[in-house]
Order: structure tokens, then C-alpha cells, then sequence
């Protein structure tokens, strides 16, 4: 029998991917669609992409047998919703963040633990070709020992086009927390080193002029074990007129031994140096793995083939992402993880 996926909100359209996937594997059903915000429904019924079961999360969790809960609500509100999924004994997989609040995260954490249920992500960036190759450059020695990192993951504002709840106060939940827990699902991962100590951080309004309360901007400088230093920058920043397609949005930097590499996400390679090389390399990307964190989540459940991306990981990189957001709301330095 399939699994069967109730989903919770699309507030934010990553998680219509999770939707075209549940459709087109044959392990997966569609067992119902809930969006509570009256506005989302019409803006979905009139696109015709998303057919709308229900307006109520409970009362769809109350009449409609399901295994997993889908949530792509704002990201203020996915939290509350995953922990309702998780008491009542379904596996949950969510858009990113999973939750913007440490206390919900606990809780995620310990109701998963003890129902034996699977939380998933989408985090994907560990399953793209190009980040894979980064991986192999450290893992097989080519890099020498990694020494600094450093992450722009600026993303375009869009303010005016972007979904109002952005700006609504307590709703997004800050840009490290949105936009580098990609980064945190990859560092240990690619690296083999976990983020210890949260050296500097800081977040701050600079762009969003219209919502002076929105902390557009977040910079910070991250300790590795053995000692790498990681900088860091994750702020609404980019020109909204190219928007993703700057060759500085995702640029990822990892300097070592024996020589540097880099790739962003508007490039079709990576730029490797090694320590002794007259010229510049460009490297292929290895094959990548589109919708690995969906498939490493049906597996976890199923309990066959390859979990590469776990519960485990899922509430670490999250955990991560929380301290390090805190800590730049908070100014707090030093701030061991």
C-alpha cells in the first residue's frame, strides 16, 4: 500500500516540488490538500495546478486517513503544525525551515524520538551535482586540509511580489534560519566537521525599508571542529532584476592546503586551484540526485535503501540553524554549539 500524504499549507511554492513527487512515484498517494488562508485557496484554484480538499488542518487530520503530513504553510505557523502531525502519528516532511521557534524543535525532536516517526526536508542542496563534487574534492585529498569557508547566500528581496506574510512580525523567523540551514544540512556532511562555536553574528534591516522590523540582512563567522573558520552571509540583498541568476548567489568558497574550490548556483562547474597548478580548473559536476531528500525520506520509513539525509540530520542542521539565528538577534559572540 502506498503512503499516503496529507499536505498542510502552500504558502511558499517549494513545496508544490514535494507535491509533483508524491504524484508521480508510485509508493506515494495523495490522500488530501488543506489550505486554510482564504486568499492562497483562490490564488491556487485559479492557477489549477493544486486541487484544495479542505480548509480546516484538524478537521482534515480527523477525517482523513493519511501517513505523512506535507507542510509548506508560513514558515511562523509550521512548527505548531508539525508537532499536531507528529502527536497524532504521522511522519512529517516540510518545506524549509521546518520551525522558526527552539522550543517547537524540542519538541518535534522528542515526539519523533518516542513515536519512531521519520521527519524530513527539503534540503537539497547536498544532493546537487555540484556540491557533490566539492565533497569529493575534500573527501579524496585534493583540497588538503579545509581551513576557511566562506558562503554568499544572498538571495533578491522581491518586496512587493513576495507573499505578504514575510513581512507580518514573528512570521518568517530570520534569514539565517530560512535561508542558511541549506548551508548547515551540508558543512558537516561535506566536510567530515561539525559547527562547534558561533564566533559572530549579527542581523539587521537594511534593504526592506518599508518593514523596518524585518531583519533583511545577516552576516556571521562560524568554528568548525579543528578549528575552520566559516563566513557566512545570508541576507535579502541581490537585485531583484536578475534575481537568481548573479554569479554570486550561492557562491561557496572552501580554501585548503592543497588549493581552493568554488561553484555558485548560476555556474555549470567548479572552479578548483590546486596548491601548485599554473592554470584554472573547471570541473564537471558529478551526477546529481534530484529529489534525494524525498527518496532518503521514503526510505527511512520503509527502512530500505540508502537514508542520505535522516531525522537525525534533519533536527541537527535545524538546531544549528536556530542557535546561530539567536545568537545574531541576541548579539551574543562565542556561543558554543
Amino acid at each position: 500500500m502506498p503512503l499516503r500524504f496529507a499536505f498542510a499549507g502552500f504558502r511558499h511554492p517549494h513545496i508544490n516540488e514535494c507535491y509533483t513527487f508524491v504524484q508521480e512515484r508510485s509508493e506515494t498517494a495523495l490522500a488530501a490538500a488543506c489550505e486554510e488562508d482564504a486568499g492562497a485557496r483562490a490564488e491556487l484554484a485559479k492557477a489549477g495546478t493544486i486541487k484544495i480538499t479542505h480548509e480546516s488542518f484538524s478537521k482534515m487530520l480527523d477525517t482523513v486517513p493519511c501517513d505523512v503530513v506535507a507542510i509548506g504553510d508560513c514558515f511562523g505557523r509550521r512548527g505548531a503544525l508539525a508537532i499536531e502531525a507528529l502527536k497524532r502519528g504521522k511522519h512529517v516532511i516540510a518545506d524549509k525551515p521546518l520551525c522558526t521557534r527552539m522550543k517547537e524543535l524540542d519538541e518535534i525532536e522528542k515526539l519523533a524520538k518516542a513515536k519512531k516517526l521519520s521527519v524530513g526536508c527539503q534540503l537539497g542542496m547536498r544532493f546537487g551535482g555540484k556540491f557533490l563534487r566539492l565533497k569529493d574534492l575534500v573527501e579524496t585529498g585534493k583540497l588538503g586540509a579545509v581551513h576557511q569557508i566562506a558562503v554568499g547566500g544572498q538571495h533578491p528581496l522581491n518586496y512587493g511580489s513576495r507573499a505578504k506574510w514575510y513581512w507580518e512580525p514573528g512570521m518568517h523567523g530570520g534569514t539565517i534560519n530560512d535561508i542558511a540551514i541549506h548551508l548547515f544540512s551540508t558543512l558537516e556532511w561535506m566536510t567530515g566537521k561539525a559547527v562547534r562555536k558561533v564566533v559572530a553574528a549579527r542581523a539587521w534591516n537594511a534593504f526592506a525599508s518599508e518593514v523596518p522590523h524585518f531583519k533583511d540582512s545577516a552576516q556571521f563567522l562560524l568554528e568548525l571542529d579543528g578549528g575552520c573558520g566559516v563566513l557566512g552571509d545570508m541576507s535579502y540583498a541581490m537585485p531583484s532584476g536578475l534575481g537568481y541568476k548573479v554569479p554570486q548567489y550561492w557562491r561557496t568558497t572552501l580554501f585548503g592546503t592543497g588549493g581552493i574550490a568554488e561553484t555558485s548556483a548560476s555556474v555549470d562547474h567548479v572552479t578548483f586551484v590546486g596548491a601548485q597548478d599554473k592554470e584554472i580548473a573547471k570541473l564537471a559536476p558529478l551526477p546529481g540526485d534530484e529529489g534525494g531528500y524525498f527518496d532518503s525520506f521514503l526510505n527511512e520509513i520503509s527502512g530500505t535503501g540508502a537514508v542520505k539525509l535522516s531525522t537525525a540530520e534533519v533536527i541537527a542542521c535545524s538546531r544549528t540553524a536556530l542557535r546561530v539565528q539567536e545568537a545574531a538577534d541576541s548579539g551574543k559572540r562565542d556561543v558554543a554549539l
